[in-house]
């Protein structure tokens, strides 16, 4: 793993990030203006003293304006998944989809038992684990020279694999990240321990008033909750088929419209319910541009009132599609307990070609070697990288009415990887049975819109749709 702080990292950069957050504390309670804060703090001790001092009482809101941008490089997608969840930062990621990841390399853990200590026949434990890791990569070659394209191929990757990673995030957001990683229950897998650790380290460099924060934190690697729950006997879990509406805001396009109405006249809940009874309500046309006028609105406001509350279930190959998206909140399982590596998903293209056995016995294959391990009563931290990107869990995402018409909009596309745009496809046809006119609205651009961004990677979709538009104007 390499861990580095790109930009802004001279001493001239700290003392600069010292004196604007030293000034940022300083001005809430001045007489002054802001250049006579700034003026005030420009000496970097008398700064960090006074960010000690904010902080100190609990004021972390002046950090936010420290920001960091870190590289990380042979990182697995433990690592991925778990700094990705950290919704108040900011990641690019190379993409499974576009780049062939068959010589990225993987991670070799050692192997403890589950008090920590390492097992006398470490070496040997991880002998077989490398054998049995490059089984798969070269599994995932062979389905490459098959002509299965490399978002599909991909699903064999196991949990391992080395990606590549730009980080961006404000201090506050770092500290909650290395507190996460050093003394959460993230610490018990060792590679996000490290991470923390390198964080850290540098955290007290760059911004040396983190030491404050993250140091009184208290040591929490227990997983109370699990503990608490062990003591009933858990059915097994099994896999949800299609996504399931749980619940919902009650009459989504009424809220939509009397919100509106509250925002743009001042006019309280009654009253606004009044006018939209009287006089929006059953006339189609006026509903019909007001929703568009709504979803047109940059700010999108109104759609945020309303909240969706889907389950479903997904590969781990697509989960950081959805973490990623910020505006929405994501409830997925821990990686300890380990997953069930019996489930697992079959792209379409390898299901339809003469590959389909062989992928099954992939995946069969992973299952005995992860069980013979587990015999060793190895620590189940240390077996989280035996699941492939094509194994699946269930998922329970909560969605406002802004969020939900951002991911329609990008994973309702042509071009969004198929597993994504099927689930997202059927959320819209629940949300399509509570709605009329929030529903209509959704879609990609191309269907809303009636445009296309994508320029010479466009699908054609749009082309279609105009000539339908063009033909429908002229009967």
């Amino acid at each position: 793993m390499k861990v580095k702080l790109i930009g802004r990292t001279s001493q001239k950069d700290i003392e600069k990030s010292l004196n604007v957050c030293a000034a940022a504390g300083k001005l809430s309670r001045m007489k002054g203006n802001v250049f006579e804060a700034l003026d005030s703090m420009k000496d970097p001790e008398k700064a960090l003293n006074f960010i000690n001092r904010v902080i100190g009482m609990g004021h972390t809101s002046t950090i936010d304006h420290d920001y960091m941008v870190f590289a990380l490089s042979e990182v697995t997608p433990i690592v991925e998944q778990t700094i990705i969840a950290e919704r108040f930062s900011s990641f690019t990621i190379k993409s499974r989809r576009e780049v062939d990841f068959s010589q990225v390399g993987f991670y070799v853990p050692d192997f403890h038992d589950d008090k920590g200590s390492l097992l006398k026949n470490n070496q040997e434990l991880k002998k077989k684990y490398r054998k049995h890791m490059k089984s798969l990569f070269m599994s995932y070659s062979k389905l490459i020279d098959s002509n299965i394209n490399k978002e599909d191929a991909r699903f064999v990757l196991p949990y391992c694999y080395y990606g590549e990673i730009i980080m961006g995030l404000d201090a506050t957001a770092l500290a909650r990240m290395i507190v996460k990683l050093t003394k959460g229950k993230c610490a018990n897998i060792t590679e996000l321990k490290e991470l923390g650790d390198k964080l850290y380290n540098i955290a007290l460099k760059r911004a040396p008033y983190l030491k404050t924060i993250i140091d009184k934190e208290e040591v929490k690697k227990t997983r109370e909750v699990e503990n608490i729950l062990a003591k009933e006997k858990m059915p097994k879990y099994t896999l949800i088929d299609r996504p399931v509406l749980l619940n919902h805001t009650n009459d989504i396009d009424k809220t939509i419209f009397t919100n509106a109405l509250e925002r743009i006249f001042g006019l309280d809940y009654q009253m606004a319910s009044k006018v939209y009874e009287n006089d929006i309500k059953g006339n189609k046309d006026i509903e019909t541009k007001l929703m568009k006028a709504i979803f047109d609105d940059p700010d999108h406001e109104d759609l945020k009132q309303v909240n969706f509350r889907f389950q479903l279930s997904i590969p781990l190959a697509i989960l950081t599609h959805y973490t990623r998206h910020r505006r929405l909140s994501l409830s997925i399982p821990d990686f300890v307990p380990n997953l069930n590596l019996n489930y697992y998903v079959t792209p379409p293209s390898i299901k339809s070609s003469n590959l389909a056995s062989f992928y099954d016995e992939v995946y069969k294959k992973n299952q005995d070697v992860y069980l013979e391990f587990k015999k060793f009563k190895i620590r189940e931290e240390d077996l989280v990288y035996f699941a492939l990107s094509g194994n699946a869990l269930n998922v329970t995402i909560n969605f406002d009415g802004e969020a939900f018409r951002w991911i329609c909009r990008l994973r309702e596309c042509t071009k969004a990887q198929w597993c994504i745009r099927f689930a997202v496809g059927k959320m819209h046809e629940e949300v399509n049975k509570i709605s009329t006119y929030y529903a209509q609205n959704l879609g990609p651009d191309c269907v809303t819109k009636h445009l296309c961004m994508e320029g010479k990677e466009s699908c054609g979709r749009i082309i279609k749709i105009l000539e339908e538009l063009k033909e429908k104007a002229h009967e």
